[in-house]
Parts: C-alpha cells; structure tokens; sequence
C-alpha cells in the first residue's frame, strides 16, 4: 500500500465461549489450525501480503500463549517500522473496567495509536478464515472518497439470517442495516451482485467484520463512550451521518464462530480442492518457523490427510483428517474425519516405553472419528471414540460433546479401552 499510511487492528474477540473448550486455556486467536497455524496468522498474514506491516492485536483473556506464540513469529528488520504488538485489556486512571464490544476495545486503546502516524484504520477481525488483498478495498475507499468502507460478501437467504445485512445503491453506497434479519424481511434487503453471485442465489450482502475508517472520523466516533460495538452501534449509526461503502468480497471467507464451523473449516484443507488455498504463492500463510524433523509414516492407508512436520505415524488407516505438528499414531488406529492438533514438545522415549503411562498421541488399536484432538492428548491403547450426532452435548473434565463432535481437551489423558460411542 505504498504512499497510504494504514494501521490493521485485529479484534481477538471476547471469551470465545462458543469455541469453549478450545479456548478454556487460551485465547480466540491462538486457537491451533491447520495443524501448525494459529487463527491470528490469518490476519496478519493477509495484511503482510497487502504490505500493511504495523499491527496491533487487541486480546483480553487468557492472552499468554497468544504473546508467545506472536514474540516468537513475527520478527521484522531493525530499520523498518513494522511490528505485530499485543495489546491486551489493562485499567488506566480513566478506565477500570474490561473491553465491553468491538469500538469500545479500539476506544481503551486509542492512547497507543494516537502516536502513531496514519490516515487509515484497517480494522479485522481475528477468528476467521480468508484470503484477501486489502489493497483493492484501500484503493476503492479512496476513489470513493469514503469515510468507512466495509468489505462485504454476497450470502444466500438460508445465511442471511445469520448475519448484519447491508442494502446498497447503485454507487455502492450503504444505505441501510439490519442484524440477523427474519426471513420474511429479506425481499426487501437485495443488493446488486454479480451475475455469478446471482445465479448462485447469493443477493444479500452481509458484513465480514471488515472495515477502513479514516483517521479523522474514527477518532472523532471514539470520543463518545455511550457506543461500545462497531457492527451493531457505530456502522448504524454512521450510515445516516457520513459516506458509508460497500467494498464486495468473491472468495472464500468464512467465520470461525463455533466448534461445528471451526470443525468444518479444518477438515475442508484435506478435501482435493480445498476452498481455502494454503499452497498459494501470492498469499502465502506465515506461521512460526519450528526446526522440527520430517514426518515418518509405515503402514498406513491415507486418503484426503493433511500431516504437518515431525510425525511418527504407524496407523492403519487415516482418511479425511488434518494432523498437527508432532502427532504420535500407534499401530492398527482408525483415525476418520477428525482434526489431530498434535503437541507442543516431544514425551522421552523413558515415558513413551513406560507401560504404566499413557503417552502423548492415539494408542494402539484405537478407533476414532468425528473428533477434534486438542494439542497434548493422551489417548490409551484400545479407546474407541464414534462421534456423531446420535451422542448428547456434554462437558466432562477431559472432553467436550458438541453439535456430535467429539473435543478431547488439552492435555486430557484417555485411559485404555475408554468408549464413546
């Protein structure tokens, strides 16, 4: 984005409680994907290929591993100006209380950049899986000469409801919004869309929780503490007030807002096309660069399996699957449709041989399916685990029933022969 002076701040979200248990010890954002990613690298990902180098990611709970993980990445040269801080919530004199909504998070926090030079505010959401070049939004924004453009994506009825819908001219211009509407409303909230996009059924535009705001204006919305959320306050309120407009969006996007979408976009990255394009040149993910060894597999049938590094895999079989970094599979295991998180370090070989503990991966004959494997798992020798939506939601000390999937969490240790079925 040479010549324009952007500044990206991604929103981490509030507790997570949706994508509980993934998220009992650590943030939204720095919720394992992919098998070695973390939800934030999409973002900032997405800004370093548009060339937006200053980030700050603004976090409230359990915010640890989120610092750790962004210390250890995102290392720029010492004579640029680019950086990726954490900002979590923290009391000042002015203000003793927690993040309450999207504005009232870049409010607290305005302190921080009000020293930095910038014209525009690009402000992102952490829990959602995309690829986009923020440039062709900028570039719009300024040619419109907007105040706030929001990055929109054309939806069908089915999904309308679930979203902020927004009505737009034939400038683009938004000219009304409605959260989560009722379907018989919807006839009435058509955008004009392309004709692909038409013959797809896709005629509402809904808000991706994308927006540029220039400076001026923002800081100017951020002096009235009475407005604490962007979609369902400050987007609303500025329709009527200043140029509002609609920058489309044609690719995959999707919103990680529950263990079913987060479960789903996860095993969608060992479908053969997937939707979402990790191998891409042009938009390539960036994580943290682990020196870890290369993954080993003997005996195996895998069909549409995604393993990331340094894996020691002896399974019988393994279809429809995502296996994280580090990921330890004994013999005669069945692992079908399940996202494997892998682990943090690897057990001593004392402990792996030791009969009387339960190490770290899936054990022997196991049978697992329809499961997430949070990182850390200890899964005993003959454990069978059929998730699917003939088993009750439940939520035990070391696993999690959702929606029918099965959410083993961090570090739970699965005695021998343990049956979920």
């Amino acid at each position: 984005m040479s010549g324009s002076k952007v500044l990206a701040i991604i929103l981490g979200g509030g507790q997570g409680s949706r994508l509980h248990p993934l998220t009992q010890t650590r943030s939204k954002p720095a919720v394992p994907i992919a098998g070695k990613y973390r939800l934030v690298d999409i973002p900032i990902s997405n800004c370093i290929n548009s060339g937006i180098k200053r980030m700050f990611v603004l976090t409230q709970f359990n915010s640890a591993s989120l610092n750790r993980h962004i210390k250890n990445t995102y290392h720029f040269s010492f004579f640029s100006s680019a950086f990726v801080d954490v900002l979590a919530a923290e009391q000042t004199p002015g203000n003793k209380g927690w993040f309450q909504g999207t504005a009232d998070a870049v409010r607290q926090s305005m302190h921080h950049f009000k020293r930095i030079d910038y014209d525009y505010m690009l402000i992102l959401s952490g829990d959602q899986l995309y690829q986009m070049d923020f440039n062709y939004m900028l570039k719009a924004h300024k040619k419109s000469k907007a105040a706030i453009s929001i990055a929109t994506i054309p939806v069908n009825a089915k999904d309308a409801t679930e979203f902020g819908i927004l009505k737009t001219n034939d400038k683009n211009e938004i000219t009304s919004f409605i959260e989560k509407p009722a379907a018989e409303l919807l006839p009435d909230w058509t955008s004009n869309v392309s004709g692909e996009m038409q013959s797809e059924g896709r005629n509402y535009l809904a808000s991706m929780g994308i927006y540029i705001f220039n400076r001026e204006l923002l800081e100017e919305l951020m002096e009235d503490p009475s407005t604490n959320d962007f979609g369902g306050e400050i987007i609303p309120q500025s329709i009527e007030k200043v140029k509002v407009v609609s920058h489309q969006f044609e690719g995959y996007w999707t919103d990680i807002g529950n263990i079913d979408s987060f479960f789903e976009a996860n095993l969608g990255l060992a479908d053969d096309f997937p939707k979402f394009d990790l191998y891409s040149r042009k938009k390539r993910i960036y994580t943290r660069a682990r020196m870890l060894p290369t993954t080993k597999v003997s005996g195996t049938n895998l069909n549409k399996t995604v393993i990331a590094e340094g894996c020691i895999i002896n399974a019988a079989k393994i279809e429809h699957c995502v296996i994280g970094i580090r990921s330890k599979i004994d013999t005669e295991s069945t692992v079908i449709n399940t996202y494997m998180m892998g682990s943090d370090y690897y057990q001593p070989l004392e402990e792996i041989l030791d009969a009387n503990i339960v190490s770290m991966g899936i054990g022997k004959r196991c049978f697992i399916k329809n499961a997430i494997l949070d990182k850390n798992c200890c899964i005993g020798d003959d454990v069978r685990i059929n998730g699917g939506k003939h088993l009750e939601n439940v939520d035990t000390d070391s696993y999690a029933i959702k929606e029918g999937i099965v959410v083993i969490k961090k570090g739970a240790i699965i005695p021998n022969s343990f049956t979920l079925q």
